[in-house]
């Protein structure tokens, strides 16, 4: 049967969610509630490296109310990771998995207290008393990898968590070419995610005898594997629901209460809910990497980039999370969107005693390319060449070399990018199609505030790396008689609040044939789908509509021969990829990329250091635009965040103890901080294997806006910032170094 005409992709169709999240009547998991619940607090870590000697639960045990206390005794496999399996579930004596008695962060969860009110459960938690042992610690990520530092893991020599190199090239020849050399060191610091929903969840037994936990994440599957691997139970005996999200970007793709809630209500046989204050949150869950990188760049007179080298220091903090594979992505970005034919990095991830690190919107690429457009905005200053015209002169283009040895995957747009921010902002080509800055910021009246420009691009991958078996898993059942008159679809992509399940629609109906009205999503339930990965790599759109499409097709293929209901089972595997080579870094990491350019424009107020962000154009290639609004969405958001990582966002960690997590004294942006203007500009030269062409792009507009800055407050008064944030007490101290400023 021929598909019905209908256009959906590209169409700006409201949510399918709206109406319930703005009138409230969308339940998230802190919402939901069951009949007889009890209420779940944690014990965590007094010390940030200790072996615990003896835990005392006896007095809060025999506190009116309390229904249970768990320990590391009380975890069949004490162990969990999502990418390799390095943390204990309880940290405490007498288990069977080696360093399990050791807290080596205070993250570290010791306790599991279940209760009949929360207030109960958060007084026994105080009357626990842990007896420590206090071990050596060490919390700078250079002192780490140091010969006779503290070891966190027995396994794991020096705190060499990974070590990744590139080998690209004649390093001798090409500084031999270079006629300007620029070098310097750049620093970046933590970041929390600030999502709206703080951590909460509820655990239960379901009807068929699972433990059950609903709760908020990123990948449904990767959840239930882990926590059926903890308890020591077959897959099929763990469910996992996710129901709203308020927000994610990284920060709940690694475990928070998911274990604990299904180890509890396993125990007590009964309903259990738990809910993060927001200083626990802040607290108890992973943060962006501090990342340093020691930079040395070289280019001919002309402008081209002949030689790289780099440096790049991670701090992991006391697991893995997904560090091995942030840095892995830090030590490809290090070079920049850039084709340069001598190139030599070294990344190094290192353990510490700080909060654990892992994913979040840019996945180490925000960091590596503060570092790369800081150099190559220096070399225009240093060769008096525009930065546009550098940047056209060098960046990747269809064929071009990796800086892994490889060609990237077809369909690079880095150039179009780069000339239609450039075009949409400051900048216009000459009659010998250089690109030159055509305007010039109108200046403050007043004598201490200094207006300027700055520019910056970026690329990042879609989907998993670096040889990470990738594939996303769709099904499509279509009802109806004469004519097709419901779409079910059933798939397990987390809508994390960017909107993935109306775009999902979206391509189920295009896909189909059928009108928008006519789909209904099922998603998100371990009990009825299969796994889509996770909500993170910009993956979703791409890997989830390639397999909606593949399912559509062998759905109408059934429809066709009168089977009814017509069903359709597909798993959409991209094209492979392969690991570092471990001494040249030679690859093939990704089998598509996203593409990105920003100009900025700041104020400078060099009597107090207050940078303002006036205006941001952002150009992206998203590869063809699902939902057009839901792109400009993405965008925005996304700026407003780097904003708030480039101005404003200064986690304190002192001794690995974070001393402001509070929204009262950690800064995020609020609606006074938006730019007046943040102008989209969504490029759709299309991806050969994206469905519809569509390449994705969630975290593409964070990567240039900390160098745009960067280069925007330089322009405005000759300095240099290479440490992040720039907050108003460091860009005055560098001001004032330069003698600029009212003294």
């Amino acid at each position: 049967m021929p598909k019905e005409k209908t256009v959906v992709v590209g169409q700006s169709l409201k949510r399918i969610d709206a109406r319930g999240k703005v009138t409230g009547e969308t339940p998230y998991p802190g919402d939901i509630d069951m009949p007889g619940q009890a209420w779940m607090k944690l014990r965590f870590s007094d010390r940030a490296h200790a072996r615990i000697v003896a835990i005392d639960i006896s007095v809060a045990e025999a506190l009116p109310g309390v229904v249970g206390i768990l320990t590391s005794k009380d975890v069949p496999v004490n162990e969990y990771g999502l990418v390799m399996k390095d943390q204990p579930v309880l940290c405490g004596p007498g288990g069977d998995i080696p360093g399990t008695d050791v807290v080596r962060c205070y993250m570290d969860m010791i306790a599991v207290v279940v209760a009949e009110t929360e207030a109960i459960a958060a007084q026994a938690v105080d009357l626990i008393d842990v007896t420590y042992e206090d071990l050596p610690a060490v919390f700078d990520a250079e002192l780490a990898l140091a010969e006779n530092a503290p070891q966190l893991h027995p396994d794991t020599p020096d705190n060499v968590l990974c070590h990744y190199r590139i080998r690209k090239g004649d390093m001798e020849q090409g500084w031999s070419q270079a006629d300007v050399v620029v070098e310097d060191v750049y620093e970046t610091t933590w970041q929390e995610h600030a999502y709206l929903q703080p951590e909460a969840g509820l655990g239960y037994i379901d009807e068929e005898g699972r433990v059950t936990v609903v709760v908020a994440g990123q990948w449904t599957h990767e959840d239930q594997e882990q926590i059926y691997h903890a308890l020591g139970l077959p897959q099929e005996q763990v469910r996992v629901i996710y129901p709203a999200i308020g927000g994610a970007f990284g920060g709940r793709e690694d475990m928070s209460v998911q274990i604990v809630l299904a180890l509890a209500a396993q125990a007590s046989q009964r309903p259990v809910k738990t809910q993060w204050s927001r200083e626990e949150s802040i607290l108890h869950h992973h943060k962006r990497h501090p990342i340093k990188v020691y930079a040395k760049w070289g280019a001919t007179r002309e402008g081209h980039i002949v030689a790289v080298e780099a440096k790049v220091v991670g701090d992991a903090g006391a697991y893995n999370y997904t560090s091995t594979k942030v840095l892995g992505n830090a030590n490809m970005m290090a070079s920049g969107p850039y084709e340069i034919d001598n190139i030599q990095v070294d990344t190094y991830g290192a353990y510490t005693n700080n909060i654990p690190c892992g994913a979040f919107r840019g996945f180490g690429a925000p960091q590596a390319l503060f570092a790369a457009e800081g150099q190559v905005n220096k070399l225009a200053v240093a060769l008096d060449m525009d930065p546009v015209e550098i940047r056209r002169r060098n960046v990747f283009k269809e064929g071009s070399l990796a800086p892994v040895g490889t060609p990237l995957p077809a369909g690079v747009s880095m150039p179009q990018v780069v000339d239609a921010c450039a075009r949409e902002s400051y900048w216009q080509q000459a009659p010998d199609n250089s690109w030159q800055r055509s305007v010039d910021p109108e200046q403050p009246t007043s004598l201490t505030k200094r207006r300027g420009i700055g520019f910056a691009a970026g690329y990042k991958n879609v989907g998993y790396s670096f040889g990470f078996p990738e594939q996303s898993h769709a099904r499509i059942e279509l009802y109806g008689k004469a004519q097709i008159d419901e779409v079910v679809v059933k798939l397990a992509g987390a809508d994390v609040g960017q909107g993935a399940h109306t775009v999902f629609s979206q391509m189920a109906a295009e896909a189909v044939g059928v009108p928008f009205e006519k789909v209904r999503l099922v998603a998100s339930d371990t009990a009825h789908t299969g796994s889509s990965g996770s909500a993170s790599a910009s993956r979703l759109t791409f890997m989830t509509g390639n397999a909606v499409r593949g399912a559509a097709e062998q759905a109408l293929e059934r429809w066709a021969a009168e089977d009814r209901p017509a069903i359709g089972d597909f798993t959409y595997r991209p094209p492979k990829t392969t690991p570092y080579d471990p001494l040249t870094g030679r690859s093939e990491p990704n089998f598509a990329y996203g593409y990105t350019a920003q100009a900025v424009e700041v104020e400078v107020d060099i009597e107090t250091g207050q940078v303002t962000l006036l205006n941001v154009v952002s150009a992206n290639d998203v590869g063809r635009a699902i939902n057009p609004q839901l792109v400009q969405g993405q965008i925005e958001g996304a700026v407003i965040q780097a904003a708030g990582y480039a101005l404003m966002e200064y986690l304190v960690s002192d001794q690995g103890r974070i001393r402001n997590p509070y929204l009262s004294t950690y800064i995020i942006p609020t609606v006074y901080d938006v730019p007046p203007q943040v102008k989209s500009v969504i490029l759709e030269y299309e991806d050969p294997i994206g469905p519809w062409g569509a390449r994705g792009m969630a975290e593409m507009p964070f990567l240039p806006l900390t160098p745009a800055i960067a280069a925007a407050i330089y322009d405005a008064t000759g300095v240099w910032i290479n440490s992040q944030p720039f907050t108003p007490d460091k860009v005055v101290a560098k001001l004032r170094e330069q003698n600029i400023g009212v003294i």
